[in-house]
């Protein structure tokens, strides 16, 4: 067999020192994976606002639940109150309470997975 006619193929040898001399480009995800500081602070971050929702929804529900009793001790006339024969203590406790828990619970499942989407954008930004 002959050797191909034309210029021999080309070979590139590269050093183990110039592969790693080359800068390598560190993400977001690869810092939170590693644990780096960096990382727990993009954590941190996500924490904080996740606590800082679950703590204003908790507060809005002791504010209007907790509101109730504070009414009545304030207004003493509302103890005589009664709609459909029922005391007004009982309605408000026993029907108003359970549609504003459903409010607050859409309000925080909605709003929480906003943190999680935007914390989930900015990992995956470039």
């Amino acid at each position: 067999m002959s050797p191909e006619p034309g210029p021999p193929r080309r070979v590139r040898v590269t050093s183990p020192r110039t592969a790693a001399g080359r800068p390598r480009r560190v993400t977001v995800t690869s810092e939170i994976d590693a644990q780096t500081r960096l990382g727990e602070i993009y954590i941190n971050t996500l924490l904080r606002a996740q606590l800082r929702l679950a703590g204003m929804v908790v507060g809005s529900l002791l504010v209007l639940v907790g509101g109730i009793p504070l009414l009545y001790w304030l207004f003493p006339g509302l103890v005589g109150i009664r709609v459909a024969g029922m005391p007004l203590a009982w309605l408000l406790l026993g029907f108003c309470v359970y549609p504003l828990l459903v409010v607050l619970g859409w309000f925080y499942v909605r709003a929480a997975e906003r943190n999680e989407r935007e914390f989930a954008d900015m990992v995956q930004r470039p």
